[in-house]
């Protein structure tokens, strides 16, 4: 048999016995097949992923506070209506293209579509290096996998609230209590238990809504939080358990206080979202018209009447913050746990 023969036959068995990309190949594995791809084209692919998801975040953004389906109709122009051509819906690069206007009647865009686009490719970059890359090497691809489709879709859902609460002061219980479901019930790709998932919604639930939804009217008359940071600091702690709770809340806090400093030093006050403020005076008007429905969900909304003068009367949406630092956790909770005995 001739040399070149024999390095076919060689060739032909190296494919026969190389890992194929299927659930039981490990990490390890799959890095020294023929079917591994260079890392940047893999951290491209997870940016862009990111991207393309961001892009249905903004949907779910606009249209989720005004009670519209996400999925009918199609991406529409927000501000005639028009239905998008696909090439007018590239994430980013559509919106740079065409200089922030929209084709169809020359709207402006706002700069908060690109924005929430261009976070969604970082955060699925962000866990693919950060969550996957630290995954151990006999870690199954199915398993990797797994974990980083669960994280990213707590992502995108952070992402979503973050930007639904910062505008009308309200996150979805889609999201909060969805989210809640959806992370005890993946406990194992986080190495928790059951218990650890059950019982840090539980603290994240209760830690929140005791001191300061029922403890802090009774004393001043008023909640100090509402009722969603609570579903939002539960489902940190069916995620994360008790300690992701505990850095959610303080984390949160410090980054509300920081910005909020922020916002005094700029303007010299804090204003609530225009949004709420439109709203109410909608529920006013009809209240005051004879609506009792309107009425009733006046006196029942801790938003239903306009905020004191002063700073410690101000009201600033908390949920940004907490969205902010449940991330930071995901991505950085082990290694703060390592340095900190956390």
């Amino acid at each position: 048999m001739g040399e070149t023969a024999r390095d076919a036959l060689r060739v032909d068995d190296y494919h026969a016995h190389a890992p194929s990309p299927s659930s039981h190949v490990t990490l390890a594995e799959f890095a020294a097949s023929p079917w591994a791809s260079p890392p940047w084209l893999a951290r491209v692919l997870a940016a862009a992923w990111g991207c393309i998801w961001g892009s249905f975040v903004n949907v779910v953004i606009h249209r989720v506070p005004r009670d519209v389906s996400v999925v009918r109709p199609g991406s529409q122009c927000p501000a005639c209506g028009s239905p998008l051509r696909a090439i007018d819906n590239i994430p980013v690069i559509s919106w740079l293209l065409l200089r922030g206007r929209a084709r169809c009647c020359g709207a402006r865009i706002s700069p908060r579509y690109v924005v929430v686009e261009l976070l969604g490719g970082l955060l699925g970059l962000a866990i693919f290096d950060v969550v996957v890359g630290a995954l151990p090497g006999d870690t199954t691809i199915a398993h990797a996998a797994a974990i980083f489709l669960a994280d990213f879709a707590l992502a995108m859902a952070l992402l979503a609230a973050a930007f639904i609460d910062a505008e009308h002061m309200y996150l979805p219980d889609a999201v909060t209590i969805g989210g809640t479901i959806f992370g005890v019930a993946t406990p194992g790709l986080r190495a928790m238990s059951w218990f650890d998932a059950l019982f840090g919604a539980g603290i994240g639930f209760l830690g929140v809504w005791l001191p300061f939804i029922v403890g802090y009217k009774a004393l001043r008359g008023r909640v100090g939080m509402g009722l969603g940071d609570a579903k939002l600091v539960m489902l940190a702690g069916a995620w994360f358990g008790w300690p992701g709770v505990v850095f959610a809340v303080f984390a949160g806090a410090v980054q509300a206080t920081l910005a909020a400093g922020i916002v005094l030093l700029a303007r010299g006050k804090i204003e609530e979202p225009e949004s709420v403020r439109t709203d109410r005076e909608v529920l006013v008007r009809a209240a005051d018209a004879g609506d009792e429905e309107a009425r009733q969900a006046l006196e029942a909304d801790p938003l239903g009447t306009a905020p004191a003068e002063g700073i410690m009367a101000a009201r600033l949406p908390f949920g940004p913050f907490l969205c902010v630092a449940i991330l930071e956790w995901m991505l950085a909770g082990a290694w703060i746990q390592e340095r900190w005995e956390f």
